[in-house]
């Protein structure tokens, strides 16, 4: 068979497992994703001056939804990586706003 199509298969597979293991971390996390890549489009879409004050907030709820999955999957490089991330991002809005 094609190497491709096999490893499509299996990433499929992969993907089932992940959902039959824990369904609500699975949810979060493509939600968290989905967030993730709006702000980055909104990003790119509105550069140079992209509206931070309403994308800040969302972008810091998508890493809050990757920091507890990460700590469900008991990984602490991601879970320290969406810690770290969320802590800058907060501390930068509220510069912003204050």
């Amino acid at each position: 068979m094609n190497p491709v199509f096999n490893t499509l298969v299996d990433i499929w597979r992969w993907i089932q497992c992940d959902y039959a293991s824990n369904r609500m971390r699975f949810i979060v996390e493509v939600m968290g994703w989905a967030i993730s890549v709006g702000c980055s489009i909104t990003m790119a879409m509105t550069v140079p001056y992209p509206p931070l004050v309403q994308i800040y907030p969302v972008w810091i709820a998508g890493c809050a939804m990757y920091l507890w999955a990460s700590w469900t999957r008991r990984s602490f490089g991601m879970m320290a990586n969406y810690f770290l991330l969320m802590s800058i991002d907060t501390i930068a809005l509220l510069r912003m706003i204050f």
